[in-house]
């Protein structure tokens, strides 16, 4: 038995110091040359020939145990002798994850990425040498194991090892066994170990990844184009969100990581893709929480002939779809609370939904002067204090009053132009923009237009915003090519975005965006 395997194969994760590490990693380190003196380096293997994944082991052994108890008719004498002459044979790798010592035989448990799998290892099987060599092996190696497969008198299918070959050698320790990675910001940091030894967080990122697919098979299916658009902008424009800056060495230019794909893709309606997405990554410099992180991935849709009822009717559909082949049923729960997805959601205006939540009509308000009373009346703050319009005031009572009521799927639409720079204007109503934005557990999950086509409307309220940011510090400018765009002509057009890691949380109740964030972003330890 090696050294480290005479102490405990793994401490608890509380009780790991820096020293206990460094003496476990120094014994591996140890064994790891030992190997290498006698030429059996383990890093220089380059394959492996596995025949069969373990949930694949498993599966293939199930079906020859039930076909073969069918023909034997109840007679077990008959079964073991059938299962004796129609062995399975396979060659299966993965790291050990236990290790049950029994003298000259030993169980261990390998995981690889589909399941775990119990090893049975005899010394009679493998010979003394290769055995002895095996009991100095550790808890996190990876090898690979060549044997017939059978069901011990536990029940448990197991892999009656006939070789068993030293893969990779784990350096370090894994933390202790039962209970796995606890420390969750060391789980976020160390995903890798994290996956190692919480093997069901892997769940969360296929499903992820289903998700992503059953996007773009909604979206294909109903003649969307899915495209690739620019990651590097020269201009600091688009959403009202803060960029990251960088600099182009060759062409000495600073230039920005993209905070929305949304302008070349209405770039691409103009030019005659007529149903245009993309599945992005996006950047933006702000703050972190439960449902923000720096960089996160977008989904952005643009339909020409549209509105923005058209892209309700879309987001109902895709949304119930994906859940329904997903999660299996409609009706889901997160974080404790039943959310139904499949049944028609409500929908509100902004002025509907703050006099349903708040007993404020927004039609009482005569002018702004008005509207800013009623806000000191109700303890309302808008962002903008005495120079608040009417519409500033109707955002901030929705956001005081309603948002943290919008638990079940509900579309809110018709927002105030003052925030909505991109959504083209009621017709019945200038002050109003036809943009709808969605909540699902009081979490805004999306945001859609009827998209501004006019050239000189677009011009005059990207000046204002660029004045507005130029004003608090940011180098705004004005986007002059996708004017020039417009102004060849971009057709009526529906568009609607959404967080694609919001939806991926919602749909494997995780409580935090970094919970379904293979790696988010983190300060450095220090």
């Amino acid at each position: 038995m090696s050294v480290e395997n005479t102490r405990p194969a793994a401490l608890p994760e509380e009780e790991q110091t820096e020293e206990d590490i460094n003496i476990l990693k120094k014994v591996r380190l140890e064994k790891l040359s030992d190997l290498k003196e006698r030429g059996k380096n383990p890093y220089e293997i380059t394959k492996f020939d596995v025949t069969a994944r373990n949930a694949e082991v498993r599966t293939l052994y199930e079906e020859l145990e039930s076909r073969l108890k069918i023909e034997a008719d109840g007679d077990a004498d008959a079964l073991k002798a059938a299962l004796e002459e129609n062995r399975i044979n396979v060659r299966v790798a993965g790291r050990i994850m236990t290790w049950r010592n029994m003298g000259k035989a030993n169980f261990i448990d390998i995981r690889d990425g589909s399941d775990r799998m119990q090893v049975y290892i005899r010394m009679n099987d493998i010979g003394e040498e290769q055995f002895k060599e095996f009991k100095t092996w550790d808890m996190g190696d990876i090898v690979g194991v060549e044997g017939f497969v059978f069901r011990t008198k536990m029940g448990e299918i197991t892999i009656h090892a006939k070789k068993i070959t030293l893969l990779s050698k784990s350096l370090l320790p894994l933390p202790e066994k039962w209970h796995g990675l606890k420390d969750q910001d060391m789980r976020y940091r160390r995903r890798y170990v994290d996956l190692i030894c919480n093997p069901g967080i892997k769940d969360v990122f296929f499903k992820r990844s289903r998700i992503i697919s059953e996007i773009r098979r909604f979206l294909d299916e109903r003649g969307y184009l899915e495209v690739d658009t620019p990651v590097l902008h020269t201009l600091e424009i688009g959403a009202a969100a803060r960029p990251f800056k960088t600099h182009h060495n060759a062409l000495d230019m600073d230039m920005y990581l993209r905070i929305e794909t949304e302008l070349y893709l209405k770039r691409l309606i103009v030019g005659g893709i007529d149903r245009v997405y993309e599945v992005g990554r996006i950047f933006r410099n702000e703050g972190m929480d439960t449902s923000h992180n720096p960089e996160f991935t977008s989904v952005e849709m643009y339909q020409a002939y549209t509105d923005y009822f058209g892209m309700m009717d879309l987001i109902e559909e895709m949304y119930r779809e994906i859940t329904l082949n997903i999660c299996g049923r409609g009706v889901i729960n997160y974080q404790g609370t039943e959310i139904d997805m499949v049944s028609p959601w409500e929908r509100l205006t902004m002025a509907e939904a703050v006099k349903k939540y708040a007993g404020v009509d927004y039609k009482d308000w005569s002018d702004d002067a008005a509207a800013r009373a009623c806000a000191k009346a109700h303890s309302v703050e808008p962002e903008e204090g005495e120079a608040a319009t009417k519409g500033n005031v109707l955002i901030a009572f929705f956001e005081t009053f309603v948002e943290d009521k919008l638990i079940q799927p509900t579309i809110i639409y018709d927002y105030p132009v003052e925030n909505s720079p991109l959504a083209k204007r009621k017709p019945t109503d200038p002050a109003f923009t036809e943009r709808f934005e969605y909540f699902i557990y009081a979490r805004e999950m999306g945001n859609a237009f009827s998209e501004l086509n006019d050239p000189i409307d677009q011009r005059e309220r990207f000046v204002k915003q660029a004045e507005a940011r130029r004003a608090a510090g940011a180098n705004a400018e004005v986007d002059e090519d996708f004017i020039m765009a417009l102004e060849y002509g971009m057709p009526p057009t529906g568009g609607l975005g959404f967080g694609l890691d919001r939806l991926v949380m919602l749909l494997t109740d995780s409580p935090s965006i970094r919970d379904v964030l293979l790696f988010p972003t983190m300060k450095p330890l220090t």
